[in-house]
């Protein structure tokens, strides 16, 4: 999942992608890319929720981390 949050903070997208996985799940490793506005606090929301989301900082770190879940 690759998510620019410019006017959009990414404190909701990080709440609102766990609110999807929690209600939907996912049968896949997902890694999550957030820049824009609150990245910081996002990754944090994402990284301490305990659901096993892979986070990512940029395009190249997240290719890596699709690869290797993949693998």
């Amino acid at each position: 999942m690759n998510i620019f949050g410019g006017i959009m903070q990414c404190t909701t997208i990080a709440n609102a992608v766990l609110a999807a996985y929690k209600t939907v799940g996912f049968n896949v490793p997902l890694v999550v890319r957030l820049e824009g506005t609150e990245v910081d606090e996002g990754r944090k929301i994402l990284a301490e929720s305990g659901v096993d989301i892979i986070t990512a900082e940029g395009l190249t770190d997240a290719a890596k981390k699709v690869v290797a879940a993949a693998g």
